[in-house]
This record gives C-alpha cells, sequence and structure tokens, in this order.
C-alpha cells in the first residue's frame, strides 16, 4: 500500500514568499553538498553525498486554517562509513514569523513521524531583523517536557568578503544575500561575476546562479555602467563580459522572438514574467522604466 502524503496546514503567504521559497529550494537542492560545505562543515565532513535521495516532492506541509504546500528543501542520505540514515531539512525563511520556532518543531515531528530517521533541521534566514532564538520549549511549573533546536544561518550577519576568495557556487550566488552595505553593492556584484568566471560551471548552473543573484542584488543602469568600467581594469575582464553579454542578448532574443506576434507592451509582460533586468526590457520595448514598474505591479 502507498504511503499516504504528509499533511500539514499552513496559512498562505504572499506570492514573494512562495518565490523566494522557490528560487532557494532550487539553488540548494543543486548545490546541496557545496551549501552544507561552505555554511556547515561539521555536517559536511560526515555525510556520504553517493546516497542523496530528495524527498521534498513527498512532503507536504498543511497547519490548521490555511493552505496546502510543501516543505521546501528535505533530503534523505546516509552518514559516512555507517548504515545510518538521515534527514536534512531546510527551511528559508523571508519574513518574521512569531510562531516560527514552533513551526520548524511541528515540521520536524512530521518528518519523524513519517520517516522514523534522525533529522537535522536547518533554517536559512535572511531577514534584517534575526530571530532571538532557535528552539522551542514544552515545559511547566512542575515539568520539563522538550526543547527542540535547529540549526540558523543568518545570512545578514555573513560579511561577504569572507567569501569571495573560495570556488562555492552557492556562496557565489548567496552574496547578494549577504551582509554589505549600499556603497557596495557594485563591488558586491563584481566579486559574484569573478566567482563565476573562475568556476568555469556548466551553462544551466551559470544561469541558475546569475538568475539567483539578480534576484535579490540588481542594479541601475547608472551602476552597470561603473561595474562595467571597473570590470574592464581586471585581468579575467574578456571572461566576464563574454558572461554578461551572453544573458543580455538572450533577453533580446527573447524580446524579439516574442514581439513577432504581439505588441511591445505584451513583449514588456512576458519578459517581466521571465525576471529579465528592466532596464534591458527597456531598451527592448522601449518603453519607459515608469510604464515598466507599473506593469510588474499589475503582474
Amino acid at each position: 500500500m502507498a504511503a499516504m502524503p504528509l499533511l500539514i496546514k499552513e496559512k498562505s503567504q504572499e506570492s514573494t514568499h512562495t518565490k523566494h521559497d522557490q528560487l532557494y529550494k532550487e539553488l540548494i537542492g543543486t548545490f546541496f553538498e557545496e551549501f552544507l560545505e561552505v555554511f556547515f562543515p561539521d555536517i559536511h565532513k560526515e555525510i556520504d553525498f553517493r546516497k542523496i535521495k530528495p524527498l521534498s516532492e513527498e512532503v507536504y506541509t498543511n497547519m490548521l486554517d490555511g493552505d496546502t504546500r510543501r516543505l521546501d528543501l528535505v533530503i534523505e542520505t546516509k552518514l559516512k562509513n555507517s548504515d545510518v540514515v538521515i534527514i536534512v531539512h531546510i527551511e528559508p525563511q523571508s519574513y518574521r514569523q512569531p510562531d516560527f520556532n514552533k513551526r520548524m518543531y511541528h515540521y520536524f515531528s512530521m518528518l519523524f513521524n513519517k520517516y522514523k530517521k534522525p533529522i537535522i533541521p536547518i533554517a536559512v534566514f535572511n531577514l534584517d531583523q534575526q530571530p532571538e532564538e532557535s528552539q522551542y520549549t514544552i515545559d511547566f511549573d512542575f515539568f520539563h517536557v522538550l526543547t527542540f533546536n535547529y540549526l540558523t544561518l543568518h545570512l545578514r550577519k555573513q560579511n561577504w568578503r569572507d567569501y569571495i576568495h573560495s570556488d562555492n557556487p552557492i556562496a557565489a550566488a548567496l552574496l547578494s544575500e549577504m551582509g554589505y552595505k549600499d556603497e557596495e553593492r557594485i563591488e558586491v556584484k563584481k566579486e559574484f561575476l569573478r566567482m563565476i568566471t573562475r568556476m568555469q560551471l556548466n551553462p544551466a548552473k551559470q544561469k541558475l546562479l546569475y538568475g539567483f543573484f539578480e534576484s535579490y542584488l540588481k542594479l541601475t543602469a547608472e551602476e552597470e555602467e561603473q561595474l562595467m568600467n571597473e570590470v574592464d581594469k581586471l585581468p579575467e575582464a574578456d571572461k566576464i563580459f563574454e558572461l554578461t553579454v551572453s544573458y543580455e542578448e538572450k533577453g533580446k532574443e527573447i524580446g524579439k522572438e516574442i514581439g513577432k506576434e504581439i505588441g511591445k507592451q505584451e513583449v514588456a509582460i512576458e519578459m517581466l514574467k521571465k525576471e529579465l533586468d528592466l532596464n534591458l526590457i527597456a531598451e527592448v520595448t522601449h518603453l519607459s522604466i515608469e510604464e515598466l514598474q507599473k506593469l510588474k505591479l499589475e503582474l
């Protein structure tokens, strides 16, 4: 008899949170080993990465008064040199939620109830206002029932400069979510481009990293111009220019192809759905940035 899907109920959130969860799920799911290597090295050294099995598609969530959704990332694996099977649950969190600790415990309980295996729970925060604790406690004046703890990664607390000399792809993408000042935005993107150029990834992974980075750190046209001026002085300038031009040309090709059949406003809508750069869309459609921003709000 097939196992029933695990259901928990949870209040539905804004579409921006859904998009955030999906971006993180795709990024960490693709670079799971690299994620643990750079942010949780003690766990990384104990896991046999030849035995990876994603469970996210099997696990749903449901908390009593809302819509159904899936847990963000649930992966089954094994410890090295043993037969111990474990589950790693990673939950990205982009907004403040007063009962988040309780929710993490709820997820843990449901996962354990279904799989009966040890679980490593991890929450990834990209909040400016960080949660004060990472545990959920049930106790009484007369008896302590339990204390549940989970691991955390607070991206805004990470100094982006600590990661720019690594060849870790997920660290490169997450530079866009780390702690940097407004005046460092151009430098952050420059170092991101240097990193992914140095890593020589295949086009699909390169596209994933570039798309994630641009979703969280998008420069203005003036900043992009300054960036290109700075890149021009780098030893690897040719490779970086080749990379950036490749994405710009891809965006223009999409716009031209769509434009054969529909008007420029419809072209802009389709390009906005693909989350292309506003300045690039303006160049292709000849619409103003203000018009594009208005269309974006209507999507």
